[in-house]
């Protein structure tokens, strides 16, 4: 039976259903004693909107259906008539608002939350096709914010001076989710034919992505197997480079990752340095070591530390460091770097990260105050549903 804690209206930019990472663990685990609704961008797929609700991981997830067409705060205004009645019937009263985009703000005037939490997992700015009013819109949302988390240590050290309330949390991980690659798992059909040795990558495919870095490293060992999964988004997939060894083999769920990367001889953190990449910590840096592979990176800031700091993960710049990086991962025994690996992940659960986040969230909403509502940023009518 849940606790008498306040439910949580999560307002994210992020599909449910696509990549398994930071909002699905952090949900699936505040849903142990709270009720958690999580609202997903619209749909513009019919003509007549409606609200689907549909339940996950203990999670009831909301995806807004509208008409096609509709963008932005227009799309938005739809999404608030739906979800406001929604709310109503569900019996949701000062819920704690949980915010993973600045461009979602408007909606906290439907939501009426007791307390606001910004989960600031990237500096979304920053991201190709950003929308122009994000800027004024964070700003915006830390006046509303109780507390605020960011994804990394990057982005604690540029946000810390715009809240009182900032907390660094990178990626966690579930360990005994990603050791399951170290029990022998049966080779998935899609690359059990590989050839061996196999890099491989999982995550999002997009301008983060460095394209040129893969290709030519596939050029310059035809031998190397690249196994690339997941999305490609927000670029041209005729931009892939593209050879006989390199083997984009789509999406895959979070439950068949330890599968695939069972039969990899080394993971790879192949980021461009751009701005897209300057705040970014990858989930996938802790899972590729709690799977036991050897991991080499680009020199991401917070890969570099505490990973490479500590020595679990070589860090290379430039294609000639990361081909000769390779090469020793692939030469050297894995046993030191293994276990230090596993001591650094002893420490680095999702339950741990969501009882931490909780004591701070119980502090905040333990103080007083009224109801949000957002002047500045935009409002919507307080119409019924569609």
């Amino acid at each position: 039976m849940l606790k008498s804690q306040p439910d949580i209206v999560c307002l994210s930019h992020l599909r449910w259903k696509f990549v398994y990472q930071r909002p699905q663990h952090l949900m699936t685990r505040a849903a142990r004693t709270r009720r958690v609704y999580y609202l997903e961008e619209p749909v513009d797929d019919g003509a007549q909107p409606y609200l689907e609700a549909s339940t996950d991981g203990g999670v009831t997830v909301l995806t807004p259906h509208i008409q096609p067409g509709l963008y932005g705060d227009a799309a938005e205004e739809v999404t608030a008539r739906l979800l406001r009645p929604f709310l109503a019937r569900e019996g949701v009263r000062r819920p704690l608002a949980w915010v993973y985009t600045p461009m979602r703000l408007p909606l906290l005037d439907v939501v009426q939350p007791g307390s606001v939490v910004y989960d600031c997992m990237d500096e979304l700015a920053n991201f190709r096709s950003a929308p122009p009013k994000l800027r004024e819109r964070e700003q915006e949302l830390f006046r509303q914010a109780d507390v605020v988390f960011t994804g990394g240590h990057r982005l604690y050290e540029a946000k810390r001076r715009q809240h009182p309330n900032v907390h660094p949390f990178p990626s966690s991980v579930d360990v005994s989710h990603f050791a399951q690659a170290r029990a022998g798992l049966e080779d998935p059909a899609d690359q059990r034919d590989l050839p061996r040795p196999r890099l491989g990558f999982y995550g999002v495919i997009d301008e983060r992505f460095d394209i040129e870095l893969v290709g030519e490293l596939a050029r310059r060992r035809p031998e190397w197997q690249f196994v690339l999964l997941g999305p490609v988004v927000k670029i041209d997939p005729a931009e892939l480079p593209r050879g006989e060894n390199l083997h984009y083999l789509g999406m895959k769920s979070y439950t068949e990752l330890p599968s695939y990367l069972a039969h990899w001889d080394v993971a790879l953190l192949p980021f461009a340095l751009n701005e897209a990449t300057e705040f970014i910590s990858p989930t996938k840096t802790p899972e590729y070591l709690a799977a036991g592979l050897p991991v080499v990176s680009t020199p991401i800031r917070d890969v570099v530390r505490p990973y490479g700091e500590r020595g679990v993960v070589s860090i290379a710049q430039g294609t000639d460091e990361f081909e000769a990086s390779v090469l020793a991962a692939l030469g050297q025994d894995q046993t030191g770097r293994r276990d230090r690996a596993d001591a650094l992940l002893a420490g680095m659960s999702w339950d741990r990260t969501w009882e931490e986040m909780e004591a701070l969230l119980l502090r905040a909403e333990a103080g007083p105050g009224a109801p949000r509502s957002v002047a500045r940023a935009g409002t919507f009518p307080a119409g019924g549903s569609d």
